[in-house]
């Protein structure tokens, strides 16, 4: 090859941009693992919230935030950012591993996710509640819909004889599209539940709105990585 010319392989991408010097890049890359050990931190903090307020065991109703709380705060997070440069738990693991532990986790999602459903729709009935008839339980629907939409995109991405070659790329971007969906979802609707009479009974004050604004950071991580993956990167020649 002439001196002067550049082949495809020099040219890099770069998800933090042109213009940062070493020290301001250092000082990215911190910020950005900070912030992702705080949405591990949060996620299970928000499963202890739940736990705590509930007090599981009391009545049908109390296994309903436990079991939605860990499964689309804690299990949720933890299988997007399972993939994360700036903080995965199991960033020495190989991209395979993670695949499958990613499917192990996201699968325990659903069970969680089916199992406090059942939970309150057992708790209604025996109380004679009508159905569906809350922001908050009409947003736990959405959010169960889209779950369930990401995770078939998930089983033709874990059997791909199942789709056309062609087809793969496309449906890795359906699959990130709907698990950010269901994941934002999921978001407003813990949010929403911050608003019920059962949350608000046993917490007040200032420390509310702690609380109602906490789910929102774990969501900009998640949505701040899976963004960064899909989205085209700018090239850097030089």
């Amino acid at each position: 090859m002439a001196r002067g010319t550049r082949s495809s392989s020099d040219v890099e991408y770069s998800a933090v941009g042109e213009g940062l010097g070493m020290r301001e890049f250092w000082l990215y890359v911190w910020l950005r693992r900070a912030a992702v050990l705080a949405a591990h931190i949060i996620s299970l903090g928000l499963v202890v919230l739940a736990s705590i307020l509930s007090r599981p065991g009391t009545s049908l109703f109390s296994w309903h935030p436990v079991c939605m709380s860990l499964g689309y705060c804690l299990c949720m997070t933890e299988g997007i950012l399972l993939f994360s440069a700036d903080g995965s738990l199991f960033c020495f693991k190989s991209r395979k591993w993670k695949v499958r532990l990613h499917w192990f986790i996201q699968a325990l999602l659903l069970v969680c996710g089916a199992t406090g459903f059942c939970f309150m729709v057992a708790s209604k009935n025996i109380k004679e509640h009508p159905h569906f008839t809350s922001w908050h339980s009409l947003l736990g629907v959405a959010t169960m819909v889209a779950t369930i939409l990401q995770a078939i995109c998930g089983v033709f991405l874990l059997f791909p004889k199942l789709v056309s070659t062609r087809s793969f790329p496309r449906l890795r971007l359906y699959h990130a599209t709907c698990g950010l969906v269901a994941y934002l979802l999921a978001t407003v609707t813990v949010m929403s539940a911050m608003f019920s009479d059962w949350f608000q009974a046993s917490v007040t004050g200032k420390i509310w709105y702690i609380f109602l604004l906490l789910p929102l950071f774990p969501a900009l991580v998640v949505m701040n990585q899976i963004t960064s993956a899909f989205l085209p990167k700018k090239k850097i020649t030089s």
